[in-house]
């Protein structure tokens, strides 16, 4: 298989059908056209610039038609595409873009002053530009390639390389995931199944390509689906999804939460959705059944990693039955193992844990969507799969039907006078209170219990709330030693490039001077 041929099957089914729609760019494109560029692009890196199998092509850019080109061209002709975070400072891309050595870098001409100080610490052989303010270089290069099927699309294998992909850096350094066409073609594989894809569907990417998003939108991409690129704001989404007639896309409770926020929501016509997938854990009853009235579609839940795409969903009909009383505590699993995957939870010997509700376990995953390992870190490869089974360092238990409850990751357990604590248990608690947009719930360091319990709360829009409302909300549903010592109010909460909120930082502002407290506090 070559993930690169995907534009290729409908230029020649359908040229005139819409592929691309990217709005922020205000363009157009259809299978056809977008095919030729991929052509001309890859003979471009082969060709014009000298690129050999398994060369790496970094990308700095907000989502673009150009960004998708890039993973189809580098991907037909068996080089690997470098994907970067925008939001990383200069000297974390340095980090990143020295790790994977890129032989080419693209760029926006958005980064235009980023691309200047990157050039001045790595020694990259060509440097590409396009759009507003870029010296139209990628466009040239294109131009003057050739339109030839390239020579060496037949030669990429299942099990090349094909994709760098930098986890987020909650622990820290952040690491490159490699995966391959079978892994990347496996995941789209899993998502098929779960979002139960039809060739009718179009895809709305609210993600950034820099990150595992763009397995979906590949994904519906391979049905034949428009994918309509969109850098995400509530209110535009509504509107995208009415004119585009848009029939999926993927979110976090937050987004949702935002969209329903807007007002005059049910002025918009969404009667275009058949289906939203939400990540970034479990979404509350009172949210799901808001959900699911405000929007007139189904819901699944997602949960994966970098390392390893989609791991387990939460099916349609879990929602759908949840909130008929059918076994409503579901939706605070992350469901059952994905298609193609087999998920055990282990105990640190790597014994499995009984399927009783209450014994936890580490979740390990054995699939051929998993990620063949990291880029230069061989020793962590090693530590994180061994044998064949991915280490994810998620702590669950799981039902004697397969159902998988998250209680935490294992490095952000909370152990306060001897007793553990899981932080995802109080954050679900505190989501009971109905003004409660986003919460966090972490450790702080106190030499009488070892850890206090703390929550940093993001409010909805013009609501109000008291520390002591957050912490009685909490001790409705928790043992006293489990609710919050401290609730700090803030705008907003630290996160990585896959939205994934970044206790480490909160644990380190929280540690800190009062002076770093109140710089993200209300």
């Amino acid at each position: 298989m070559n993930i690169g041929q995907i534009p290729a099957k409908y230029a020649k089914l359908d040229p005139s059908r819409i592929a691309l729609i990217d709005i922020p760019n205000n363009r157009r494109m259809n299978f056809g056209n977008l095919d030729e560029r991929v052509r001309r692009l890859a003979n471009g890196y082969v060709e014009n610039l000298g690129l050999k199998k398994g060369d790496r092509v970094a990308v700095l850019s907000k989502n673009s038609t150009e960004y998708i080109e890039n993973y189809f061209a580098c991907a037909r002709v068996g080089l690997i595409i470098q994907p970067l975070n925008w939001r990383l400072g200069i000297s974390e891309l340095s980090k990143i873009v020295s790790d994977g050595s890129p032989s080419v870098f693209v760029s926006s001409g958005e980064f235009i002053n980023e691309c200047k100080a990157l050039k001045q610490q790595i020694d990259i052989n060509h440097w590409l530009e396009y759009g507003e303010n870029s010296d139209g270089s990628y466009e040239s290069l294109i131009n003057i390639a050739s339109n030839n099927e390239p020579e060496r699309s037949s030669q990429v294998s299942d099990e090349d390389p094909m994709l760098i992909l930098y986890t987020g850096g909650t622990t820290g350094e952040s690491k490159g995931a490699i995966h391959t066409h079978k892994s990347f073609y496996m995941g789209m594989l899993n998502q098929t199944v779960a979002e139960r894809v039809v060739p009718s569907d179009v895809y709305m990417l609210t993600g950034q390509m820099f990150h595992i998003p763009i397995v979906l939108a590949i994904n519906y991409m391979a049905h034949g689906c428009p994918l309509v690129l969109v850098n995400f704001e509530a209110k535009q989404a509504l509107e995208v999804i009415e004119k585009e007639r848009v029939s999926a896309f993927l979110g976090i409770t937050t987004m949702l939460n935002w969209m329903m926020s807007v007002e005059n929501f049910n002025s918009y016509d969404l009667s275009s959705l058949r289906n939203i997938q939400y990540g970034g854990g479990p979404m509350g009853m009172k949210v799901v059944k808001a959900a699911l009235e405000a929007f007139p579609c189904t819901l699944i839940q997602g949960y994966g990693q970098t390392e390893g795409m989609g791991m387990t969903f939460l099916s349609q009909e879990d929602h759908l039955n949840a909130i008929n009383g059918i076994h409503p505590e579901r939706l605070s699993s992350c469901g059952r193992e994905a298609f193609v995957n087999t998920i055990q939870l282990v105990d640190p010997q790597g014994l499995p844990v009984p399927r009783d509700g209450k014994t936890p376990g580490e979740i390990v995953v054995k699939s051929d969507a998993n990620m063949i390992g990291y880029w230069n870190k061989p020793d962590l490869t090693a530590k994180t799969i061994r044998d064949g089974w991915l280490w994810t360092g998620d702590v669950a238990t799981w039902d004697e039907d397969g159902y998988i409850f998250i209680v935490d990751r294992a490095k952000d357990m909370i152990i306060s006078g001897g007793e553990n604590i899981y932080s995802t248990q109080v954050e679900n608690a505190i989501y009971q209170h109905d003004g409660v947009l986003e919460v966090a719930v972490f450790g702080v360091r106190d030499d009488e219990w070892g850890e206090n319990v703390t929550a940093a709360v993001v409010l909805k829009p013009g609501r109000k709330a008291t520390e002591q409302e957050i912490i009685d909300t909490a001790k409705q549903h928790l043992a006293s030693y489990q609710k919050p010592r401290k609730v700090y109010f803030v705008d907003s909460l630290p996160k990585s490039p896959t939205s994934k909120i970044l206790k480490r930082e909160l644990r380190e502002i929280y540690s800190g001077s009062k002076g770093q407290k109140e710089s993200i506090s209300d």
